[in-house]
């Protein structure tokens, strides 16, 4: 039988590396799909999810924060990803951490509106006072 290697890797960190996937299922902006050994070559841009694989031994869970995945001569996955927590438990990672994943989605994209907020008025003020006629000298 033909399986898959699959990595998943977290700035620099290997988070899973493990031999031996018969199936994989994840989900990019389109939706859920799986992929088995000897899937076409493929990437995608992940949402953030629960990348789900099979093995002889079980079901094994890795929560990821979007990412790129990648599957390269129908043997090799691998997925790059922001940050990544592998579980057992697909409960507390679809509960807890997919959660805090969102959450924190959400406060860094926050975070930069207000910096573009800034950015733009500062550049407002610096063209009032570059304006022809606003500075006076007297």
């Amino acid at each position: 039988m033909s399986t898959l290697h699959l990595t998943i890797t977290s700035l620099g960190a290997v988070v899973v590396d493990t031999s031996e996937v018969v199936s994989l299922r994840a989900e990019d902006a389109s939706g859920g799909f799986g992929v088995l050994p000897g899937h076409a070559d493929f990437l995608t841009t992940l949402e953030i999810g629960v990348v789900s694989w099979r093995t002889a031994a079980g079901a094994s869970h890795c929560a990821v924060r979007g990412g790129v995945l990648t599957v390269e001569d129908g043997r090799s996955v691998a997925i790059a990803t922001r940050e990544a927590i592998a579980d057992a438990d697909l409960d507390r990672l679809e509960s807890t951490v997919l959660r805090e994943f969102e959450a924190r989605d959400e406060a860094e994209r926050k975070a930069r509106t207000e910096s573009v907020r800034m950015e733009l008025r500062a550049m407002r003020e610096i063209l009032r006072y570059l304006r022809p006629g606003s500075v006076r000298v007297e």
